[in-house]
């Protein structure tokens, strides 16, 4: 059944725990107070706690008006409109509406002028019959009066529900392979979009929460650029302060060239208080999203966004002729080529072999074999522009002695005369 504890503040409990401060503070009979993660008092946390629940608690605004839009963005197809989800679903007919979009299914025999409550009953009590035995959608502590007495709480939570099965744990996405961290036949809905989501987005934006890490408007003008490259390139350039802005800009583009309906509006996304039902309702539209023609695409290279690493530009540890390797990845820089120039100390030029190795960050593997000991120099642009540290300035040493001119002799290594406990030698002759 629907759980609001997603939704809730997850702090609390005995003092001395997980969360709690070393140092407490006292009241007035001199006992500590017993604080949450949050530095909340026991008080302050139940005072939270009673506006978080109350009917008019912000996130539960939001998520009443998600899931009001994305049940009138199938509604649409049928000509058919809610102004108010928990009134309108009550006699069944939209709610039957509803359900055969969804399921492109025909519903059985229904009562399509339900003037009386038997009627409704009736007419409901058969969509959640269907959703059941025919769907396999499992529904707990909910049936057709809770619906036609107008329950809020129950109702969201049956849209919830069908959100759940056919908005995010039908669909095939890009990425979802078995084998894959939160995907799978064991996967929950909300792991298949959240590993789909990272592992769309850049690896220096780590999202874990369908909440606070979109606040600024940074993320999803990420996840907008990451399904159409190009179309919002200066994602990372924007400013943290300015959320609404931030997000309203990402959110009309994808509207406008994705396709992708606001089911939540910037300002409900920019809310501390967005729950992440809401955030995962209108998230889930991206896998599915397709450009369309004549989109505003603005060039993405950037290497500014390049990460060079590897032993062949560390200032210590290559030597003459071994080869020194690097790596360049350019999966958040967009497009452009990846040119490695290396100058040996006499301001010569040495050959550098670079490989595309063709994974999701994108990466270049690139060797050099330093014919010479010194101070080396590597230059590493992409795109025609220096990246991030270039150049860099590694120190070769001199090539490594030949094991096979040394010579071992003494009689520590002759195959007879070594006894237990009795010292014994042998010399090595590297000259």
């Amino acid at each position: 059944m629907y759980n609001q504890s997603a939704n809730g503040y997850s702090g609390g409990g005995g003092g001395g725990g997980p969360g709690y401060p070393e140092n407490p503070r006292y009241n007035d009979e001199g006992e500590p107070y017993e604080e949450d993660e949050f530095g909340r008092t026991e008080e302050e946390f139940a005072e939270d706690m009673q506006r978080e629940l109350a009917d008019d608690a912000p996130w539960k605004r939001i998520q009443q008006n998600t899931f009001t839009r994305w049940a009138n963005e199938h509604l649409k197809l049928v000509n058919r409109n809610l102004d108010d989800l928990q009134s309108e679903l009550g006699d069944g007919l939209n709610l039957i509406a509803l359900i055969e979009v969804l399921s492109q299914k025909k519903l059985p025999k229904y009562n399509k002028r339900p003037n009386f409550i038997s009627q409704k009953l009736a007419n409901v009590s058969m969509v959640l019959d269907f959703l059941e035995n025919t769907e396999r959608i499992r529904l707990v502590n909910i049936d057709a009066t809770h619906i036609v007495e107008g329950k809020l709480k129950l109702i969201l939570g049956l849209i919830w529900t069908l959100i759940l099965h056919y908005s995010i744990s039908l669909p095939m996405w890009e990425f979802e392979t078995p084998d894959a961290p939160g995907s799978g036949r064991d996967a929950t809905p909300k792991q298949k979009l959240m590993n789909w989501i990272q592992e769309k987005l850049p690896p220096e934006l780590p999202i874990s929460n369908f909440t606070s890490d979109w606040n600024d408007g940074r993320a999803i003008g990420a996840l907008v650029d990451a399904c159409a490259p190009g179309l919002f390139p200066d994602w990372n350039k924007r400013d943290p302060r300015n959320a609404l802005e931030n997000a309203k800009e990402a959110m009309d583009l994808a509207e406008r060239w994705l396709g992708i309906p606001q089911l939540i509006q910037p300002h409900e996304m920019v809310n501390p208080q967005v729950d992440e039902q809401s955030m995962m309702t209108y998230l889930s539209q991206y896998p599915s999203a397709k450009l369309k023609p004549g989109a505003p695409l603005q060039p993405r290279t950037n290497s500014a966004r390049v990460r060079c690493y590897g032993k062949g530009i560390e200032p210590t540890g290559n030597q003459v002729g071994a080869p020194a390797k690097f790596h360049v990845e350019t999966f958040a820089a967009g497009q452009g080529n990846v040119e490695p120039i290396v100058i040996n100390p006499r301001g010569q030029r040495e050959k550098c072999d670079v490989e595309f190795r063709n994974d999701k960050n994108q990466t270049y593997d690139c060797t050099y074999y330093p014919s010479m000991e010194g101070q080396y120099k590597v230059i590493v642009k992409y795109g025609g522009q220096e990246v991030p540290r270039s150049p860099f300035s590694p120190y070769i040493e001199g090539k490594a002695g030949d094991a096979s001119q040394c010579r071992a002799h003494g009689p520590g290594l002759e195959p007879n005369g070594v006894m237990v406990d009795k010292p014994t030698w042998f010399e090595i002759d590297a000259t």
